[in-house]
Order: C-alpha cells, then structure tokens, then sequence
C-alpha cells in the first residue's frame, strides 16, 4: 500500500552562512565544520534507517537545511553511493539539493551532477534589491539570476522561490516581478506567501510594531489571484497551494509528504514517517547539530525516542497534507489510517459551498476551497 504513494529520504545540512529573519528551520551558523566526520554520522545512520526499510524503492532524496550547497560536492557524492548500495531505487529519481544564490558554484553545481544530483531548488526569495535586503538575504539579484543561469546550464530539472505579500509590495509590482520570475523559464515555481512564524527575528519586530506594510487580506488574496493567473498562462499550473510547474515536472519528493507516502530523515532535526503494521510512525532527529553528531558516534543512532501516531492524528496529518494538492485525498486512505469514515454531513456542506468537490474515492479542494484551506480543515476535523 505504501508503495504508490512513494518512499522518500530527506537528508538535513544544519549550517548556514547567516541566519535569515523570517526562517524558523533548524539552520546554524558555525565558523568551521568537520565535514569527515559528518560524513560518517551520515553514513552511520543510512545503514541503520536502511536495515529498517528494505524492500522499499526509493523514489526521491532530498538534501535540506540549512544551506547544502555549502556541502563539499565529495560528502554529497559519498552519501548518494551510500544511498544507492543500501536502496533499490526506482528508474527516474528524483535527487534534489537547496542552494543559496550565494553559495552557487559552478564548479560546485558540476561536481553535485556528477555526484548524482539531478535537481535543484534555489532559495532566490525576491527579485528585487531592497526586497533582498529587508528579507535579510545576503545576494543581489544580479547574483540570483546568475544563479537561476548556472544550474538551468548543469541541471535539467531547476526551482527557484520566491516569498511574496511582502512589507510595502503593491500588486503592480508583483505582477511585475512574477513575469520576471516566470521568464527565467525553469520548470517548477514555489511561490510562497509571506507568514510570520513564531520564534524569527520578523516575529519580533511585528510585536514591538516594528513590521510596517504588511498586506491586509483583501490584498493577499488579490496577489494569490494574480500568482494562479499569469503561471496559468505561463503553462505551470499550481499543482499545490504554493507550488506551480510544468506539467511531469512536480516535485516528487515532496508528493512523498502531501500524499501521506513514507520517508526517512537524517541529520539533525530531521523529521521522518514510517508504516509499521498498518500505524503511523513518526521519527525525529535531535535537533542541535553537536548533540545529533554526538549521539550518532556514541550509541549509533541519532534519533529520538519514536513514537506511534495515535489514529486520529494520523487521519488528520493526512488531510492537512493531502488537501494541499490539487488531487486531493483518497477518502479510503484516511478510513484506513483511522479506521473511521469522514463525516459525511461536513463533507456536503462543504460541497456545497464550492470549497470541496468529491469523485469516486477522491476528495479534492477547489480554487476557493485553496484560498481557505485552513477553515475546510478546521470543519472536517472539528
């Protein structure tokens, strides 16, 4: 049953050169980094999470932080044979690495392709200088669209993000600079509204009011709007809330996530889901870089105590995630999960109201439904 929905290993780079003000992933700025040694904790921990998954075919890796483009191309390339001596894999993987505009190298994206990378995202966050500069990015957009150019020129397969609803935009000027985006002609688009999320500089600043021109929500909506329209025309329609492509070029590894599929985490912080007879099992990494490598030389295993997701909050991960998407969730799926049925009087109400359409064994968010996704959650599950 898991296989369909994809098997996926996210492999986590904690370090970054500074930290950015909105971000509240697990990211470090360290001076030095003993990158031998985090080779082997690497290492180590394939071979454990392997013995614990076999017979799975592994659809996606995914290397996350962080900043990975900061990795040597040579630990890069020591963790994919690793990858590939312990996992089957399937024909067309997907072999993605995050890179900051700052750390592009075309040497270094050439030694990535030869280690097996095959794609690559870039954290390019505004197409505009003073947008860069409040976001607190350390490149220009000079240096971005050099970027975007150096990995279109190696990789076949490219996605930049963009943040937008950000302070003091107007719509004319996102219009604007989507269209840049979307003439830079990659293959895929995350295009994220700004959210302020607790524990980042930015959080900070909006309590003491130091936040200013932040969109109200008629406005967020209309950039929303104009974001599904011009990649519509563009030919790279969402295929979830924030994510548009062409079409075949949808991110793989993250399907793995938003279809429910299971995937296994390494590196500190890293998250993971396991199938263990029929129940959700949730894995979870020690979180601070020093400990993580710590406890991986001296008992083995750089994880924290498991635990099994009690049924409804498994059904309910399921429907957040796979909602997201425009294909939408397998009623069945979530009866398994659960082993109760959605209600079915919500489920109306919700069609209904055009925010939900339903097929055979198929439960899909519409355009509007997308734009609310938090209250169609909160209905479902309340």
């Amino acid at each position: 049953m898991t296989h369909n929905l994809g098997f996926g290993l996210y492999v986590h780079w904690p370090f970054c050169q500074s930290k950015c003000p909105y971000c509240d992933f697990n990211s470090h700025v360290a001076t030095s980094i003993d990158q031998e040694r985090w080779k082997q904790a690497y290492l180590s921990e394939i071979a454990r999470l392997g013995a614990e998954t076999q017979g799975q075919i592994l659809d996606s890796v995914y290397f996350g932080g962080g900043t990975p483009s900061l990795m040597d191309p040579d630990l890069v390339a020591a963790i994919l044979d690793s990858v590939r001596q312990t996992w089957r894999q399937s024909n067309d993987i997907e072999i993605t690495l995050e890179a900051n505009p700052t750390s592009v190298e075309a040497g270094r994206f050439a030694g990535y392709r030869s280690a097996g990378v095959n794609r690559v995202s870039i954290g390019v966050q505004a197409l505009q200088d003073n947008a860069l500069q409040r976001l607190g990015r350390m490149h220009t957009v000079r240096e971005a669209r050099i970027a975007i150019d150096t990995a279109t020129a190696i990789f076949s397969r490219v996605n930049f993000d963009i943040i937008y609803a950000r302070q003091d935009q107007t719509l004319a000027e996102w219009r604007s600079e989507l269209k840049l985006a979307l003439s830079l002609a990659t293959s895929h688009l995350s295009l994220y509204q700004l959210t302020i999320e607790e524990g980042t500089v930015f959080h900070q600043r909006r309590a003491r009011g130091l936040l200013s021109g932040l969109p109200g929500e008629d406005l967020a909506a209309d950039m929303f709007d104009v974001t599904q329209e011009l990649c519509d025309q563009a030919g790279l329609p969402a295929y979830e809330v924030s994510n548009h492509a062409r079409l075949g070029q949808e991110s793989r590894h993250n399907l793995v996530y938003w279809r429910g599929g299971d995937y296994v985490g390494i590196g500190p912080g890293a998250h993971g889901r396991l199938s263990v007879e029929g129940r959700r099992v949730a894995t979870e990494a020690i979180k601070l870089p020093a400990a993580w490598l710590d406890s991986v030389d001296r008992t083995g295993s750089g994880e924290v105590p498991r635990a099994v997701l009690p049924a409804a909050e498994a059904g309910a991960e399921y429907l957040m995630m796979g909602l997201r998407v425009k294909e939408g969730i397998r009623p069945s799926r979530f009866r398994m999960l659960t082993g109760q049925d959605l209600a079915t009087d919500k489920i109306d109400d919700l069609v209904g109201m055009k925010l939900l359409t339903r097929g055979q064994d198929r439960l899909q968010a519409t355009d509007s439904g997308m734009m609310v996704l938090n209250a169609v959650l909160r209905a479902i599950l309340a």
